[in-house]
């Protein structure tokens, strides 16, 4: 009792009432902190470490609001993924996807949405301007055909058809008109071993329920006002 009261004299009531109340705190703090992480593995696919449809949904929102007409939205798809997985299992179609996805995340830089829309489907919305779009591109499918190393050693040829779409050529900022024109570009240039830049009449593709007809799960829809 005596020492609770030296040390109360010397840090003062004020000083002692903070310390006190530090306790609960941080034990709320650390609460919180793991609450956040919680959080952030629920925006990720647990695979590709790459956002899941509905965070990658609203980022690319953002990088489209934020910076307009100086974006690309693509759309990736892996090529003859299902012979991977046939002939080498699932495994190696594994070590492929999370391949793919750090490869788009390296060549799209931080600032850029990257996400798994499910299977070997991805998209990427990012800051491009005009006169860089082809060049980029053209590095991106470079990166995306080197072939990917499996843990036994064994190089596996990889390939993958990329759609891209500009809201200055499509005439649209919308997440959804975009994304369905990088769709219909990419089917439009599939297997070409180059990215396809989307025009106007891809994005009047049509379409069910905001997706091009036969290829359900890819464009997202316009969000209810």
């Amino acid at each position: 009792m005596d020492s609770v009261l030296r040390v109360q004299g010397r840090i003062g009531p004020r000083a002692l009432l903070v310390t006190t109340a530090a306790v609960p705190l941080t034990g709320w703090t650390v609460h919180a902190i793991a609450l956040h992480k919680r959080l952030a593995t629920t925006r990720k696919d647990p695979l590709t470490g790459l956002l899941r449809r509905d965070a990658y949904t609203a980022r690319a929102r953002r990088i489209l609001a934020r910076h307009r007409d100086d974006t690309a939205v693509l759309l990736v798809d892996a090529d003859h993924f299902k012979r991977i997985n046939d002939t080498l299992g699932h495994a190696a179609g594994d070590t492929v996807l999370v391949a793919i996805g750090a490869r788009l995340t390296a060549w799209a830089g931080p600032g850029a949405a990257v996400g798994r829309l499910g299977g070997d489907e991805f998209a990427v919305v990012l800051e491009l301007p005009a006169g860089r779009r082809e060049q980029r591109l053209a590095q991106l499918v470079r990166m995306l055909h080197t072939p990917v190393v499996l843990d036994d050693g064994q190089a596996v040829d990889v390939a993958a058809s990329v759609g891209a779409a500009a809201p200055d050529a499509v005439g649209s900022r919308d997440l959804s008109v975009l994304q369905r024109a990088a769709d219909g570009a990419l089917y439009a240039g599939k297997h070409s071993g180059r990215a396809r830049l989307a025009t106007v009449q891809d994005a009047m593709v049509p379409s069910v329920n905001g997706r091009r007809a036969g290829r359900p799960g890819t464009t997202i829809r316009r969000a209810a006002a």
